[in-house]
């Protein structure tokens, strides 16, 4: 019974590439195991700018993503921290982080979001700039 209290160790699970069809796409990132993240800290960031902030409940969104991105939120319980974008705009193509943060264990995952026939390419080199 000693294994319930200690926190389990997770990672995060995504597609590298992710096709935009629409006004609507999903950016998939999951823990895995499936463990729920509704006590954790979600951040996603769209190359090294952060659009997206869930903690404790709250949540904020960067200017520009108001009301166009969101979380799954009735998913959180079984570890799934995918952004839902809204109103998809050209601007939106890129590189997108998620970022999932319990207690000390911080875990990264990239997806890549462009258009039919585009192309994007994802490097460590992103996470240095800031």
């Amino acid at each position: 019974m000693a294994e319930s209290r200690v926190h389990t160790q997770f990672k995060l699970t995504s597609e590298d590439y992710v096709e935009a069809v629409g006004e609507e796409v999903t950016l998939p990132c999951h823990l895995s195991p499936d463990t729920s993240a509704v006590a954790t800290t979600i951040r996603w960031f769209k190359e090294t700018e952060c659009i997206y902030l869930y903690k404790n409940g709250q949540v904020t969104e960067r200017s520009g993503y108001e009301g166009r991105v969101s979380l799954i939120t009735q998913e959180l319980e079984r570890g799934n921290v995918s952004l839902r974008l809204r109103a998809y705009r050209e601007s939106d193509r890129g590189v997108y982080i998620c970022q999932v943060i319990h207690g000390e264990q911080k875990e990264e995952a990239a997806v890549c979001l462009w258009d039919r026939g585009g192309k994007c390419s994802i490097t460590p080199v992103m996470f240095l700039t800031i």
